[in-house]
């Protein structure tokens, strides 16, 4: 059986995921599985070419859902999930359908996905979890932004967030592929010294450093929301907390940037804020009245990499509703 495994790409939780179904599925559905991984990512227009849904089995992790009849297995934990209301509706009638909704599961409530893939193969197909719990462990700090401070998310000392920088950094299109089997298969800390991940770590750091550095003289902060734009500096990747690591005060973060495919707002909250939840603004439906999406702490917009003008006055609106509901105020 030759499996398609599609994850959500340059992403740590993405990678995680792929990682602990390809164990999931070969010790409890197919133990003589080889399996092919293809990352995914969010942009303007079609997320999804059906023409590459060839395996015997196709399986999304961490990403949006297809409504293609090729795939076979999905998870996600994202509120923003369905691109369509047709999308949902067609999630609704697999779940209806024992043998289709035995195969397909999403569930907005967990941090991580593979922390919820995780739970769905223990408890329905019993799954043995426990070689693999601190990629489990980890996968929730990192998704769920569950540092301790800012200083530890930015300063980055455990080998899960250097792994997490050479994930969101890499422009190889092989490498993710050749790192997933890896994660379920040996400790975090091995796998960071594995000779084709560790020295992707130095220029990476150094990397690091610089657009930390950019984003401290762009980010501004008023009325409990921070807002920087970086889009002439095309970058493929930050670390996100940077702007709490800078304003640790402030509640939300709105980031303008640019990469080579698209013009990206992003959309976060601050983790170690103060604020009550019960008044802090749902970002996944933000970013989704703009064709983007999230989960409620978290959420981002793609344009097309020409349409930065339409990306800026996005990102201007939601930076104003923001300040003008700042939970602190």
């Amino acid at each position: 059986m030759q499996v398609r495994v599609f994850y959500h790409d340059k992403c740590f939780d993405g990678a995680c995921s792929a990682s602990l179904f390809t164990r999931f599925h070969r010790e409890c559905i197919a133990q003589g599985a080889s399996y092919e991984y293809h990352g995914l990512v969010h942009r303007a227009g079609a997320l999804f070419d059906d023409s590459e849904f060839t395996g015997d089995e196709n399986a999304i992790v961490d990403f949006k859902y297809s409504a293609s009849p090729r795939i076979t297995w999905w998870f996600d934990h994202h509120l923003s999930a369905f691109l369509t209301p047709q999308d949902q509706q067609s999630f609704l009638d697999c779940k209806a359908n024992p043998d289709c909704g035995e195969r397909k599961f999403f569930d907005p409530n967990y941090t991580s996905c593979t922390s919820f893939l995780a739970h769905i193969g223990s408890t329905r197909f019993g799954f043995n979890t426990a070689p693999v719990a601190d990629l489990i462990h980890w996968a929730d700090i990192v998704d769920g932004a569950k540092y301790e401070s800012p200083e530890s998310a930015v300063e980055m000392a455990a080998p899960a967030m250097k792994l997490t920088l050479i994930i969101e950094s890499t422009q190889d299109d092989t490498f993710i592929p050749r790192l997933i089997p890896l994660l379920t298969a040996m400790p975090l800390a091995e796998v960071l010294s594995q000779p084709f991940v560790a020295g992707l770590l130095p220029p990476l750091l150094e990397r690091h450093q610089d657009s930390l550095a950019l984003i401290r003289s762009r980010a501004e902060e008023r009325d409990g929301t921070i807002f920087f734009d970086i889009t002439d500096h095309p970058l493929e990747g930050f670390n996100k907390f940077i702007p709490y690591y800078l304003y640790p005060r402030a509640t939300y973060a709105i980031g303008l940037s640019r990469s080579s495919f698209r013009t990206k707002v992003s959309v976060g909250s601050n983790p170690w804020t103060k604020a009550d939840p019960a008044k802090m603004v749902n970002l996944a439906a933000i970013c989704e009245r703009y064709g983007g999406g999230g989960r409620a702490r978290v959420g981002a917009i793609s344009f097309p990499p020409d349409q930065a003008e339409k990306a800026r006055i996005a990102a201007a609106e939601i930076v104003a509703e923001l300040r003008a509901k700042n939970p602190l105020g």
